[in-house]
């Protein structure tokens, strides 16, 4: 019974471990290449972001599809990443980038 609590209280501990570690986050910037509203993600040629991903041209996700309606190819965008996740987060047109 002792070394059944022991193991418990191990995994417990593990568990409650891995509940406070977060992804890393990156800050994404590309230009918009295509808005695909049917399948809620943005073709962007984004620049390399170091120790993510470097420079290419893919679809990305969107976790709010409201911005779907705001962004317009040839945008500029400035986004957040999180590392094993290919969704773009936070989605923001860069105001004063020349397109």
């Amino acid at each position: 019974m002792k070394r059944l609590m022991t193991v418990f209280v191990a995994v417990l501990f593990l568990a409650l471990s891995c509940l406070g570690q977060t992804k890393k986050s990156y800050t994404f910037h590309g230009k918009v290449e295509a808005v695909k509203e049917s399948s809620q993600s943005l073709t962007i040629n984004g620049e390399s972001v170091p120790g993510w991903m470097e420079a290419m041209t893919m679809d990305y996700k969107v976790d709010d599809p409201t911005v779907l309606k705001k962004v317009k190819v040839g945008d500029q965008i400035t986004a957040t990443v999180y590392a094993g996740d290919y969704s773009l987060h936070k989605v923001q047109v860069d105001s004063k980038a020349k397109k």
